[in-house]
């Protein structure tokens, strides 16, 4: 399918005014391509060949619009670092609309109503990470929204410091987060509540449409979704930085990736956004959180829900996190069967991570070779004695076990990727396309693509963090 055959639906305006506003894109000056996703443009049916069709900027800049499309942006609330803030919406995002299951968005198109005093921008750098990590995710296999294309401008942007504006164009099943129902809870205006329950349910739970307790078994829906998410970012080491309720999406996906890091040495306590003082949304955190932002949703339901049922639904959160991250990690270490002592050997495990400082990512992608020599474990160990004292209870566990070394070397390395998407070489894609190179950025999509693969060209983005680049922290603007 070509552009020109794109067509749109807007199923959210069929809702109340009160939940988005009509709102243009804000053309950007001399735009230009970046990068093209064939990836997701298969996911809506459009040919390769888009990425050569002069119609591809002006979508991404607001002058092409596809048939069917009525631009807007959506209202909603949300707790930011544990405060309620009673209206955020879309303050720099337009929803062009919905084409199958995925509805599209442009990212740092303008200003809109609910831009709060900013210029409704997004600056090239942390276009080229949203872009980027949406994909990596993705090819991860954890549920996340998805980025078709990426183009630069030379409209000037201040932040902290001047840049130029981009525009990303990102791609969701939904884009209705727990601040949505927020604000019409906290607004008092809760007949709005149903008719929004209803719409997330037909668009991210339509098995549920009809149902005598929809609305109960959504947010049960919602909890258990994310529990899952959360041990995947857990497991692959994702550091998420704003983990708002208005962040925070009712499908159960990684939304709104700003200031976000793929942990470099594996660190609990680590917090890659500088402007988290506390520590708030901190790495080892981040499964807390979730669940104090599930239960805010719960009071947002209330009126439409009995709390005291959706109370007893949220004690389920750590059992379906607990169980889901404990089997992916035994996964990660190469059991094929979860033992009743497996967690113990993982708490192990970690504890001696964090005494190491080992890189995270390399370490279990060098396990996924072991073969009872630990010297290459070993090699990357900073404090080599908590590894070696834990290999000797891995190799008693490896005993117990049914399958061949190779076997498991088969599965670890589907398990355990061998690239992810580090700050220092996204800073570097940006350095780059700063200066109108797009190589970088065209490299780090080849690796976003191909996570466990073996990819010779790019070899040093599988070793260890060089020291002076470790453990960068970003702010929002990021």
């Amino acid at each position: 399918m070509t552009l020109d055959a794109l067509t749109l639906d807007t199923p959210y305006l069929a809702l109340d005014p009160l939940f988005y506003d009509p709102t243009e894109p804000d053309p950007l000056k001399n735009p230009y391509l970046i990068s093209f996703n064939p990836d997701a443009a298969e996911l809506i049916g459009l040919s390769p060949d888009t990425e050569t069709d002069d119609k591809l900027v002006g979508l991404l800049n607001g002058t092409f619009i596809p048939e069917g499309a009525k631009p807007f942006a959506m209202c909603y609330a949300g707790h930011q670092f544990g405060m309620f803030v009673p209206r955020l919406g879309d303050g720099r995002a337009v929803n062009l609309g919905k084409t199958g299951e995925w509805n599209l968005q442009l990212k740092g198109s303008g200003e809109t109503l609910y831009s709060r005093m900013g210029d409704g921008r997004a600056v090239l750098r942390s276009s080229v990470r949203e872009y980027l990590m949406s994909e990596a995710m993705h090819h991860l296999g954890i549920p996340t929204t998805r980025a078709l294309a990426l183009i630069g401008s030379e409209t000037k942007v201040v932040r902290e410091r001047l840049e130029r504006g981009a525009v990303v164009l990102r791609m969701s099943p939904t884009w209705v987060r727990i601040g949505t129902f927020e604000y019409f809870y906290y607004t008092k205006e809760h007949d709005k509540l149903e008719p929004l329950a209803d719409y997330v349910i037909a668009e991210s739970y339509p098995h549920l449409k009809g149902e005598e307790d929809a609305y109960f078994l959504m947010f049960a829906e919602v909890v258990e979704r994310t529990a899952r998410l959360l041990a995947q970012w857990q497991s692959v080491g994702f550091n998420h930085g704003v983990m708002n309720t208005d962040n925070m999406s009712m499908g159960g996906l990684t939304i709104d990736y700003g200031p976000y890091a793929m942990l470099d040495d594996y660190d609990i306590s680590f917090i890659c956004n500088h402007t988290d003082t506390h520590g708030r949304y901190g790495f080892g955190q981040q499964p807390h959180v979730a669940y104090w932002n599930l239960s805010m949703l719960a009071e947002a339901l209330s009126p439409i829900v009995s709390k005291e049922r959706m109370e007893k639904k949220l004690e389920d959160y750590g059992p379906v996190y607990t169980q889901t991250y404990v089997e992916i990690m035994c996964a990660k270490m190469g059991l094929a069967t979860v033992q009743e002592d497996d967690i113990i050997l993982l708490k192990k495990l970690l504890s001696a991570l964090q005494k190491s400082q080992a890189d995270y990512t390399l370490f279990f992608r060098t396990l996924s070779r072991y073969d009872g020599d630990g010297r290459a474990l070993l090699d990357i160990c900073v404090d080599r004695e908590p590894v070696r004292e834990w290999l000797k209870e891995y190799d008693a566990r490896l005993q117990q076990e049914p399958r061949s070394k190779e076997e498991r070397h088969t599965a670890m390395l589907r398990t355990n990727p061998k690239y992810v998407l580090k700050n220092y070489m996204l800073q570097e894609a940006i350095a780059k396309a700063e200066k109108f190179d797009n190589s970088g950025v065209a490299d780090l999509l080849t690796i976003a693509r191909n996570p466990f693969d073996e990819l010779p060209q790019f070899e040093r983005y599988a070793k260890a963090t060089p020291n002076e680049h470790k453990n960068l922290k970003l702010s929002c603007s990021s």
